[in-house]
């Protein structure tokens, strides 16, 4: 697949984004034809780009080449993982491991780690945002960045003790 579909995606972050900032609130209605056709080509779902838009018109961040490499991973992670076969499961919130919970005494790393994979495996669930604030604030206090983390926890394929150490060694 070429990249079109990244052009693509910049025009309608800006196009979003300028109705969100407008007044247009409401995510089912920001679609121009042909939007949700490249959404789901590339396995972004319509609400997920939307929570992007409106955390960057409400807290600056993520940042539209940030949305385009996390977009972009995915799918290589989809093509290359997966073999191009959708997984059926669907990660729900409750299924998430609380926001104290803590792997080698780092806060948030559990329920981050299981949105990475989820977000990789394109299972979240549409109230589930992988990079939301509360994701952003972690990767600010361990000085990564979602794309980043996201490609540690692919090339960590599970192991949860490999990804704190990287944790650990990038906020030092």
């Amino acid at each position: 697949m070429s990249d079109s579909w990244k052009t693509h995606m910049l025009e309608m972050f800006d196009r979003w984004l300028e109705l969100y900032r407008s007044g247009q609130t409401d995510w089912t209605t920001l679609a121009a034809p042909g939007d949700e056709d490249v959404l789901e080509m590339i396995g972004c779902k319509p609400r997920e780009f939307f929570d992007y838009v409106e955390d960057h018109a409400n807290h600056g961040e993520p940042d539209k080449g940030t949305v385009i490499d996390i977009t972009d991973l995915r799918w290589d992670y989809y093509l290359t993982v997966q073999g191009g076969e959708p997984s059926t499961k669907v990660i729900t919130p409750e299924s998430l491991p609380a926001k104290g919970e803590e792997f080698q005494g780092i806060p948030w790393l559990p329920r981050l780690i299981a949105k990475a994979e989820g977000k990789l495996r394109g299972e979240l669930h549409p109230d589930i945002m992988y990079g939301c604030p509360g994701d952003m604030a972690f990767f600010k206090r361990h000085g990564l960045d979602p794309v980043e983390f996201l490609q540690l926890v692919w090339d960590c394929e599970g192991d949860r003790d490999n990804i704190a150490d990287h944790v650990i060694a990038a906020g030092s």
